[in-house]
């Protein structure tokens, strides 16, 4: 796929570059939108303006709307203010606000400016909502119905207003103030007598999202029903736009994405990776590398504190990194699990104790076993004496018991504290459980030896 996408950007870039403009207008007309604004955002910023400029009026609206936000800036600050304002008329509402939010303050003005009083006004109302609630994601564009409309008026309304909707296979059908009372499907008008009424024959059990649910929610919401547009209303059941399936596509791969980069301890980044820039990625990341080595010194101080025991039995020295690598492991197997489980709201805090108490049973199973293996492994392979391995062995099962409870409680508490759970995740539990890996490690190994010795 990657060499086809090359093979194309190649392409487009040698007939742009030979200002073979009829042609490469003739391919781009059989092109599908995705794939040109694809390959657009492959090329040079200069080349990606030219092209959007060749496109064809009925395809640059859709073309611009999948193009990466930064090739929509450098379009949109390269254009006239006329031609600005064609494409953000052009574009869906959710989009447009979606590009002004990460503009400069002169361009949105100049942009809004130029609008017309109906965009604008659109654009307007969905700027006003909080960063990643519903009512930011939405679009205000959608289809909706009189509840005192028969089939043939709401059927005539369709045609004079379904170009300029999101989507017209589900109709929602308002009071005259606004107020949701039930949905209609384009198909089931279609199979109704055209006298009917649309309150007699609307679905009244209508599923809606509130314009402050956060947009994580709002997915859930699509996963748990199934749709693939929903209306969002105020607090007063007025009904202010809908979210569709693409809306909720985007959403998901974004929040994917930030709970992957704070679980590898990364500041989040709403860029792409090839977009970031080094210094850009050096911020992102250096934070959390500066935290957890200064953290990661305690564990030193403790292999400081323990000397003697070192002293007495250097070979205990090789067996160090294995405990605190299984440990690290045993404890991001637990994080991974109720991570996800907060996410999709499988668990809550007050399931903490259940979820201890099950941690705990898979502890011992899998510590007894490891334990086992390793037993023999230190006996026969390793020739160590029984002690010995008896020391690194119960560390074993001690360590493997600690990480997972560890692992299974700090992201339950972060989120009751109101953190992201995902901040807990592998690189900041490991740095905890190899400190008390190395704790429990020397403590065994003093008393049981000096015991045995």
């Amino acid at each position: 796929m990657e060499s086809e996408e090359k093979t194309v950007v190649e392409t487009l870039c040698e007939l742009l570059s030979s200002r073979q403009y009829t042609k490469l207008r003739q391919t781009v007309s059989e092109m599908n939108t995705a794939d040109i604004a694809a390959a657009m955002s492959e090329m040079e910023d200069e080349d990606s303006l030219k092209m959007f400029r060749i496109l064809p009026k009925d395809m640059a609206a859709d073309v611009f709307a999948d193009l990466e936000i930064d090739v929509q800036q450098y379009i949109i600050q390269s254009l006239s203010d006329r031609e600005a304002s064609n494409v953000i008329e052009n574009l869906m509402a959710d989009d447009a606000a979606d590009l002004l939010e990460e503009m400069p303050a002169s361009v949105v003005k100049r942009i809004l400016a130029n609008a017309s009083p109906e965009t604008r006004a659109d654009i307007n109302h969905l700027l006003q909502y909080p960063e990643d609630s519903a009512g930011s994601i939405m679009t205000v564009e959608y289809m909706d119905l009189d509840e005192d409309m028969t089939v043939s008026d709401a059927i005539e309304r369709i045609r004079r207003k379904g170009v300029d909707s999101e989507t017209i296979n589900i109709c929602y059908v308002v009071t005259k103030q606004k107020i949701l009372v039930g949905t209609v499907a384009l198909r089931y008008l279609l199979i109704m007598q055209p006298d009917q009424v649309i309150r007699d024959i609307m679905n009244t059990n209508v599923i809606s999202i509130n314009t402050m649910t956060d947009q994580e929610e709002a997915a859930r919401m699509f996963q748990k029903y199934g749709f693939t547009a929903m209306p969002v209303v105020d607090n007063e059941n007025r009904m202010v736009g809908i979210i569709t399936i693409d809306d909720v596509v985007d959403i998901l791969e974004e929040e994917a994405t930030e709970d992957i980069e704070k679980m590898a301890a990364i500041v989040p980044s709403d860029k792409p990776y090839p977009k970031v820039g080094i210094f850009e990625t050096y911020r992102n990341r250096i934070p959390w590398l500066l935290f957890l080595m200064i953290s990661a010194t305690f564990t030193g101080a403790i292999i400081t504190g323990f000397e003697d025991a070192l002293s007495a039995y250097v070979v205990l020295t090789a067996y160090i990194p294995m405990l605190m690598d299984t440990g690290g492991n045993a404890g991001s197997q637990a994080s991974v699990s109720i991570i996800r489980g907060l996410s999709l709201k499988e668990i809550a805090f007050e399931d903490i104790f259940k979820i201890i108490w099950k941690e705990i049973r898979v502890a011992v199973l899998c510590g007894i076993t490891l334990a086992a293996a390793n037993f023999l492994k230190l006996l026969v392979i390793d020739r160590l004496t029984i002690p010995v391995a008896a020391v690194i062995c119960l560390t074993l099962l001690s360590v493997v018991l600690i990480a997972k409870l560890v692992g299974c409680c700090l992201p339950m508490l972060a989120s009751k504290l109101g953190f992201d759970p995902a901040v807990m995740a592998s690189p900041f539990i490991t740095t905890i459980v190899d400190a008390l890996s190395l704790l429990v490690y020397f403590n065994v190994a003093t008393h049981l030896l000096h015991l045995t010795a």
